[in-house]
């Protein structure tokens, strides 16, 4: 297990991956939130994450990021691995991250019926705030039915700028 930490303008994202493809993506990495993660990673998966910027799968992971930020890049390329996450969460968070496109939202209800499970919009947004993946699996594209924006674990702010950057929202005036 890999990992390295990217700046971007929603702040520091710590990017970590195993041989199968990137295993999570955590907001607001600074110091302290780096060691815990890396602390519980290490517990979890029974192996030291090991500080490997360059390593193939994370350099591209950087790379994609960035392009992503600077509004050249729409569609993240990489291998995932879900091993963090099972059941209905994992099959939420597929559909999430193959049937919800750049520039385009969903509500919670919406996805829910999507996975043949109408009704279990408060399910969803647990799936959502057990996403391993965000960024590169979207979970800032669902928002509330009523056009709310809906909750979000790396902060409502996190999630205004990112739809904003997709074009969903307006940029923020300050």
């Amino acid at each position: 297990m890999v990992w390295t930490v990217v700046g971007t303008d929603i702040g520091p994202l710590l990017l970590a991956a195993t041989g199968e493809g990137l295993l999570t993506v955590v907001f607001h990495a600074t110091d302290a939130v780096r060691d815990r993660v890396l602390d519980r990673l290490a517990g979890r998966m029974g192996a030291e994450p090991v500080e490997a910027p360059g390593s193939p799968l994370l350099a591209e992971a950087v790379r994609q990021v960035e392009a992503y930020f600077a509004g050249e890049r729409r569609d993240f390329e990489l291998p995932l691995d879900w091993s963090l996450v099972s059941g209905f969460n994992r099959q939420v968070l597929r559909e999430l991250a193959s049937g919800v496109p750049y520039g385009a939202v969903v509500g919670y209800g919406d996805l829910a019926g999507r996975v043949g499970q109408p009704g279990a919009a408060q399910a969803v947004g647990a799936a959502m705030g057990s996403n391993p993946l965000p960024v590169f699996v979207p979970c800032h594209r669902v928002v509330e039915s009523d056009g709310g924006i809906g909750g979000f674990g790396g902060g409502l702010e996190t999630k205004r700028k990112l739809l904003a950057l997709e074009g969903v929202l307006p940029e923020p005036l300050f």
